[in-house]
């Protein structure tokens, strides 16, 4: 019976490892390990260390819903959503705008100095060449300090937000604004004007740009592709939908309604809640096997 059981957990142990690989691969890219190298372990000064409280949002397994929250919040707005649609190539290469992504946000938030300001002058520079109209004829530009504070507000807030819901551990109001302020700088150099450091400034920002949102097709188009039609294989199929459900139910009851999502499985914002914590503990799980 001991040989049959350490048969088994040895088997289970590498098991979790392989998927929390998969998992890494999947986001990160190919050259995960590479990147992690990089970021985690050059030498040199950085913004941010293990204390912190962005250290506790950006290196929790929530950011996996938060990512989600964030987009479809940040698609609300008509002109932000118009150059995304427009200049970006989410649907064709799905992956890879999630490793970029993702490799922003690990950079700007665990990696060097030099290193993340060299990546925030590249995204200002990418961001000269993002002009158009959107559907209604109006112009816009990706340089517009309040389109760019816009995609901030929505982004912080929601990885703020899925984490107050299924984060590791719960965090005081203290730290929450630290988090606000902290994450505050890449938004500020990236050229957005006006941006919050405070909780209660970030919640305040967010109610400022109602009044301009609405679920544009190219909204309604991007809520279709992340919700009903992911690029994900039937292995992950089971813990996207859990994730799907989890972040759609940390929107604000308005912006659900403006996309014309229900409160979750059987009209039940509880149950959505129940498995956003479930696919979030899943992926933490398998991550802690190879991240420590």
């Amino acid at each position: 019976m001991p040989v049959m059981t350490t048969t088994a957990s040895r088997l289970l142990t590498g098991a979790r490892r392989r998927a929390g690989l998969m998992v890494r691969s999947r986001i990160a890219g190919d050259d995960a390990a590479e990147q992690r190298q990089r970021i985690w372990h050059s030498e040199g000064d950085r913004w941010n260390s293990s204390g912190d409280a962005i250290y506790a949002v950006h290196g929790d397994a929530s950011m996996f819903a938060g990512g989600l929250t964030a987009l479809l919040l940040q698609s609300l707005h008509p002109l932000a959503m118009a150059g995304v649609a427009d200049h970006s190539d989410y649907r064709g290469d799905p992956w890879g705008r999630l490793h970029r992504t993702s490799q922003f946000i690990a950079t700007t938030t665990f990696g060097t100095i030099s290193d993340a300001t060299d990546l925030i002058r590249a995204i200002n520079g990418m961001h000269r060449s993002v002009v158009g109209v959107d559907y209604r004829g109006r112009p816009y530009d990706a340089r517009d300090p309040l389109l760019l504070r816009w995609v901030h507000v929505a982004e912080i807030w929601s990885f703020l937000e899925c984490h107050r819901l299924y984060g590791r551990a719960p965090m005081s109001p203290g730290r929450q604004d630290e988090y606000v302020r902290q994450a505050s700088r890449t938004g500020i150099m990236l050229g957005a004007r006006g941006v919050p450091t405070t909780v209660g400034e970030l919640a305040a920002a967010l109610e400022e740009y109602r009044p301009e949102l609405e679920a544009s097709p190219a909204a309604l188009d991007a809520r279709h592709f992340l919700l009903d039609e992911p690029p994900v294989g039937w292995t992950a199929g089971p813990a996207y939908a859990m994730l799907r459900e989890g972040a759609v139910a940390a929107l604000p009851p308005w912006a659900r309604g403006s996309l014309g999502l229900s409160d979750g499985p059987f009209g039940s914002r509880d149950a959505a809640l129940l498995l956003g914590r479930a696919g979030v503990s899943a992926l933490r799980w398998v991550l802690d096997a190879v991240e420590g």
